[in-house]
């Protein structure tokens, strides 16, 4: 049988019973039907996980005792940030989601040129809550104990200025430069576009800041499909593929 893994912000020690939050407290009731005496592996995101019995359960009410401590650790030992202009519909949803599968450390939304979605502040802030959501459940399934951090969307040009990893990469279809031959960088932004891409003053902007251009082959791939490809590409040749 398996065993559900919930994502809980509070601290976590062990012996200890603690009441979960309504969400998880609600999936464990009504969506996985669980009962008192289950088993399930509960984390906070902060590393190591907890393997912890159903105590008490209700509707929207879930008491669970921690049982054993487990330093698992399923992080890649590259840090990745994944820096994407913001998509339409349920593109952005994808690309966060499989992005965290693939073990990306941080996420950056950006605004730029080619941008079509506006976000007013409090569509924003919901945006921003829907997204970490995402992150959270993505973590549960892949069983990753650490979540990657979701920044606000920033503009690309204050992006651009403020990067600091160590090798900086920027999809340009029309290079011909590959990831090619490279001493194995400890940490990497990958800077994509919407759709449409960047436009030829960012990708200039960003060269002259010190990224470097980066083709994935002679096809020209969705925004929600180069960021994956890009990603499995740098784990396969620096990080834990």
């Amino acid at each position: 049988m398996r065993i559900p893994r919930i994502y809980t912000e509070q601290p976590l020690t062990l012996g200890a019973t603690i009441d979960l939050e309504e969400s998880p407290s609600r999936h464990i009731a009504k969506v996985l039907r669980m009962t008192v005496g289950r088993e399930l592996t509960l984390f906070n995101g902060q590393g190591g996980e907890f393997t912890a019995t159903i105590s008490r359960l209700e509707k929207k009410h879930t008491s669970v005792t921690l049982n054993a401590e487990h330093t698992n650790d399923r992080e890649s030992p590259l840090n990745i940030e994944l820096c994407i202009g913001l998509s339409r519909g349920e593109r952005m949803d994808w690309i966060i989601q499989k992005a965290t599968e693939l073990g990306v450390t941080k996420i950056t939304p950006l605004f730029t040129e080619r941008s079509e979605v506006k976000l007013k502040p409090e569509r924003l802030d919901k945006k921003m809550q829907h997204w970490q959501q995402i992150i959270i459940s993505a973590c549960e399934q892949c069983q990753r104990n650490r979540l990657p951090s979701l920044n606000t969307p920033q503009n690309i040009n204050q992006y651009i200025a403020s990067c600091q990893a160590q090798l900086k990469l920027v999809l340009h279809h029309r290079s011909d430069t590959g990831l090619g031959e490279r001493d194995a960088p400890t940490s990497i932004a990958l800077l994509i576009g919407p759709e449409g891409g960047l436009n030829e003053n960012e990708i200039a902007q960003a060269e002259s800041s010190g990224f470097v251009p980066l083709t994935l082959g002679p096809r020209v791939l969705r925004t929600e499909t180069a960021p994956l490809v890009a990603l499995s590409l740098c784990q396969q040749l620096w990080g834990d593929f």
